[in-house]
């Protein structure tokens, strides 16, 4: 069990993964804090998003300025407003593409699957092909009207360069029954995380809000207006400058290991957004593997627990570190 540290600045009932409608046009309001030369420029920063991902979303009149479609070289003043929304993507655009899964287990109603590093889990501006969800259209023929158009299936996330494991459902029923796991708090998402320095304790909880960054787009972190968010984590290993931890989320929200890692003081070995050290381990991304996922399968009834194998950088790392603890002991 983990137990609870004094690690608390919100409280109240947690809202679990968000609800989203699939289909539905995003619309995002930035206000403008000072003179700037570029609107693209300036709205890349704002959303975190690609300054061609920007120019292309603006020629195609995604963005207003005050309300009124204009070029991306425009300048912005003191007090104006910015609106893009965030185009649906196409269901003409879903075109299943045949590319390797790392299938843990599958029946007739869910497919859990070991996600790799640097694949987007479904679909969104920027990310049109090779995502997860492409590659299930292919593996599973009858998954495309599964829960929405761009995200057929899809129960819950992960980065595009956090690996293992995610459940997705094969019909309503199953989209369903898994849904209300995740908002009842008993589906359960173990991960494993390489980190610099480590807690204090052994084990414990931290209990922080988390909303967008007030100044980086393209961040999260712990701000006094965020979401409720509860992350449990146990030391496995200790060693000069690094630990590696078993981590349980409580919550779902954006980035939210990796914030609250950072926030505390020991953030994610070869996370390129929330930790300026250097890499000293070669890892292509941030050494955070979701190492065991556990549900209530919604047909059988059986409490079902698989693990996904840790990416060979993680590996390396480890092995780098004579960090050699069985992970037989979790379970």
């Amino acid at each position: 069990m983990f137990r609870q540290t004094g690690m608390s600045m919100h409280s109240g009932i947690d809202s679990s993964e968000e609800n989203y409608n699939p289909e539905e046009e995003k619309v995002f309001t930035y206000q403008v804090t000072e003179n700037v030369e570029r609107l693209d420029l300036w709205l890349s920063v704002q959303s975190g998003l690609s300054r061609s991902q920007v120019q292309r979303l603006i020629k195609d009149g995604y963005v207003w300025l005050d309300g009124v479609i204009k070029p991306a070289s425009s300048s912005l003043q003191v007090g104006q407003i910015v609106e893009m929304k965030e185009p649906a993507v196409e269901s003409l655009m879903l075109t299943p593409e045949a590319i390797p899964l790392d299938i843990i287990y599958e029946d007739s109603s869910l497919i859990m699957v070991n996600k790799q590093r640097n694949m987007v889990v479904h679909p969104s501006p920027g990310h049109l092909t090779g995502t997860l969800v492409h590659a299930l259209l292919y593996h599973c023929k009858d998954l495309g009207s599964i829960g929405g158009t761009i995200r057929p299936g899809i129960v819950h996330r992960l980065d595009k360069d956090t690996t293992g494991m995610l459940v997705v459902a094969k019909d309503e029923a199953t989209m369903e029954a898994l849904s209300t796991q995740i908002r009842e708090r008993r589906m359960e998402r173990h991960y494993l995380a390489l980190v610099w320095g480590g807690p204090n304790e052994d084990e414990g909880s931290i209990d922080l809000p988390i909303g967008r960054h007030p100044r980086d787009r393209q961040k999260m972190a712990v701000v006094a207006t965020g979401r409720n968010a509860v992350t449990s984590y146990r030391v496995l290993i200790r060693d000069v400058g690094f630990s590696l931890l078993h981590i349980k989320l409580d919550t779902g929200r954006t980035h939210q290991i990796r914030v609250h890692m950072s926030h505390c003081g020991y953030p994610v070995v070869g996370d390129p957004l929330y930790q300026p050290r250097r890499n000293p381990f070669g890892l292509s991304a941030q050494a955070l593997h979701a190492w065991k996922l556990c549900i209530d399968h919604p047909v059988t009834r059986e409490r079902l627990c698989k693990e996904g194998a840790l990416p060979d950088d993680f590996t390396e790392a480890l092995h780098r570190l004579r960090f050699t603890y069985s992970l037989k002991k979790e379970n």
